[in-house]
């Protein structure tokens, strides 16, 4: 079987697959990264889901010799950001999240600047450690 999104893997499966560093880098979207915060936050909790984002992300960007993608603040504020609306929301799954909050989607950088006065995308310290937001707090 030849996978082509994301979502051919169970939560389940897409978790390991990821953990392993065996996920086709192509498949890493910012929809798959917010579904692998969405399965973490579920199974672990805010705090856990924070480190190990922090650490299989990391892990994962490192074993594609990619040494400068991975950032700790963007990481942590997007487990932030998935708990906030998932406790909001009236689904219980995933794909049912992002109909019901479609911005998570599409104005995702814009969710981060109400919270970010600077490109937290772009700052080199953001991505060696987490910076709290300096506008307003999660």
């Amino acid at each position: 079987m030849r996978i082509k999104d994301h979502y051919q893997y169970s939560d389940e499966e897409y978790e390991h697959v990821f953990e392993s560093y065996k996920l086709k880098p192509g498949l890493f979207s910012h929809e798959a990264h917010l579904r692998l915060a969405y399965i973490h936050i579920k199974k672990y909790g805010r705090e856990q889901a924070e480190v190990n984002m922090c650490n299989q992300i990391k892990g994962f960007a490192e074993s594609l010799g990619v040494f400068d993608k991975f950032n700790k603040t963007v990481t942590i504020a997007s487990v932030k950001v998935m708990d906030h609306f998932m406790q909001k929301a009236k689904s219980d799954n995933f794909p049912d999240l992002m109909k019901e909050f479609p911005r998570l989607l599409t104005n995702f950088k814009d969710l981060l600047s109400q919270h970010y006065g600077f490109n937290v995308f772009a700052d080199k310290k953001a991505k060696l450690e987490y910076i709290e937001p300096d506008l307003m707090p999660f």
